[in-house]
Order: structure tokens, then sequence, then C-alpha cells
């Protein structure tokens, strides 16, 4: 991927001012997601404007960064701008494996002191933000970065606690599956996301998908008992059969960088 680095706030913004130029998804007021996803989401998608918050869930290895891959796969392969600030450990492979554009994807590692600066640059000019949410980061701040998404129809997509969210997706319950005893491989993730927040999507919500999944989530079905089939040799048998996902490997960690994007 071709990229250069940027120094400066200014030079930040002159950068992504582009990115808001009209685009295959530009006119849409919901960005789309995986079909899996769209049940977690008072709109089915990912609405110009809205703040939806990925908690990092304790322990901190949840799920949480494949949950924000999920999020923006689809919207990036779409036509999208993605901002990613803050996420020193984003691996740009397991990105690209998702479907989601490295040539339209923004990022800022190390954000430094002028967080709330870079974050409110990037807002004026990408589709969607997904940021690392500093432990100091006060309320007056956050409220204005939402009401600043909300003004330029960009989606902010806060990585941590976020209070006042439209809506905050965690990853509730997770287990990886394709070890055996001392041997194996990690081949797919059983997890369920949880969606809570106000007005239209006050009413939790539970899905169980596969993450990563074979370049997909996956929908996990609840079991039904299967109907018995008559063999070959005339006796009742009775199962089903269940796709098991490409394994996803590690993801890689992005060399440091401070922002990279399309020369």
């Amino acid at each position: 991927m071709a990229g250069r680095m940027v120094v400066g706030t200014a030079a930040l913004a002159g950068l992504v001012r582009p990115a808001s130029a009209p685009d295959p998804a530009g006119g849409h007021r919901v960005l789309p997601v995986a079909p899996e996803l769209t049940g977690l989401l008072p709109n089915r998608g990912l609405r110009r404007g809205s703040t939806i918050a990925v908690a990092a869930g304790q322990p901190r290895p949840s799920g949480a960064t494949s949950l924000v891959l999920a999020l923006l796969a689809e919207a990036s392969r779409a036509g999208s701008w993605c901002a990613v600030v803050g996420v020193p450990t984003f691996g740009a492979g397991a990105a690209a494996e998702l479907g989601i554009a490295l040539d339209r994807l923004a990022l800022v590692p190390h954000p430094g002191p002028e967080w709330a600066t870079v974050v409110a640059a990037l807002i004026d000019g990408v589709d969607v933000v997904v940021t690392a949410v500093p432990a100091t980061v006060s309320a007056s701040v956050a409220d204005r970065l939402a009401a600043r998404a909300r003004q330029r129809g960009c989606v902010l997509v806060p990585y941590g606690r976020w209070n006042g969210a439209d809506v905050t997706l965690q990853v509730v319950r997770g287990a990886w599956e394709g070890l055996g005893a001392g041997r194996g491989r990690l081949r797919r993730r059983e997890v369920t996301v949880s969606a809570r927040g106000r007005g239209a999507a006050a009413r939790p919500r539970e899905v169980t998908v596969w993450l990563p999944g074979d370049a997909l989530t996956r929908v996990i079905p609840r079991p039904i008992p299967a109907a018995p089939v008559a063999s070959v040799t005339g006796r009742s048998t009775a199962g089903r059969l269940r796709t098991v996902p490409a394994a996803s490997a590690v993801e890689p960690a992005l060399p440091a960088l401070t922002l990279v994007s399309p020369a």
C-alpha cells in the first residue's frame, strides 16, 4: 500500500479533506454492515452522524477488535473512507482479509496529547472514525466530538468506555475452537455480541456469530432437532451438517506510522 508520513494536525486536516468528496457511498444516510450484524443496529447499518461504541470488555482481548473490523468491512467495501486512531496493534493484514480497502484506510496509531484534535480533523473528512478512548477524556470533550460527528455526517466508533453513545456493542461471551490436546490451530471464535442504547436501540439485543470467519461473520443458528433419515441399510440416523469456516491467521501488527493513506 502506498502511503506517506504526515506530521501536525494542519497537514492531517489537509490530507483527509478530499475524502469528503462524493463517492459511491457518500449519498446514503446508512452505511452497510455485514448482514449478520444488522439485527444489532436500529437502522440495520451505520447511520451517518451516529455514535456506535464498542466496549473493550474484560479481559481486554475479548474479540472487540474483530468486532470493530467486522463493522468496518462492508462500508469500506462499498467505497467509504475509514480511520482508526490510537490502536497501535491494529492489524492491516487482518483488515485486508475481511475486505477493508487499505487505500481508503487512515491509521493514526499514536495521536499523542492532541487526540481530540486529530479525531475532530478526521471526522471532518472521513466516513467512519474508530478511536480508542483515552482514560483521561472528559465528558465535555466526548460530547463535542459526538456533536461534530452528527453535524458532519460521520459515524464515530469509540473503542472503549463511552457514555451517551447511540448504541454500545460488546462481546459478552466467546470461545475459540480448533485446539486439541496440546496441538492444533485456532480456527474460529464463537462470540455473543450484545447491543444496548437509547431511542430505537433501547431494547437490548444479542446475536451469536463466528468472528473471524472465512472473510465473513457467520450467524450461529440455534440447534434444530433433525428428522430421522433412512440410511442405505435401512437403519435410522439423525444429524446435521455445520459449515466450518476457514482459519484466520493471527493479526499482524502494523509498523508504527503517523498516518497511512494513499499517495
